[in-house]
């Protein structure tokens, strides 16, 4: 792992930045304790994916050494104990 709880200028946070071979990959991490908020992947919306991105745009220009790693965006979605890794999810 690189880095996790980025913050960018706009006040969005990156839960967690990391290698994977040959990719830099920025994750959002959801937590529901039930079905009763519905399915924590869902909160990851049109517009914090918009943030995220932003974020990450700061983050490479901060670090220009990862600039050459293509990019990914995964969420990581837990509901109770259940943890789905969402590859490439936006």
């Amino acid at each position: 792992m690189l880095d996790q709880n980025y913050r960018g200028r706009q006040r969005t946070e990156i839960d967690l930045i990391a290698l994977d071979r040959d990719c830099l990959v920025f994750a959002e991490v959801k937590f529901r304790s039930g079905s009763r908020m519905g399915d924590p992947a869902e909160a990851v919306h049109l517009e914090k994916q918009q943030r995220i991105r932003s974020a990450a745009r700061q983050y490479l220009w901060e670090h220009p050494e990862y600039r050459q790693f293509p990019c990914r965006f995964d969420v990581v979605a837990i509901l109770g104990s259940e943890i789905r890794l969402i590859r490439d999810a936006f």
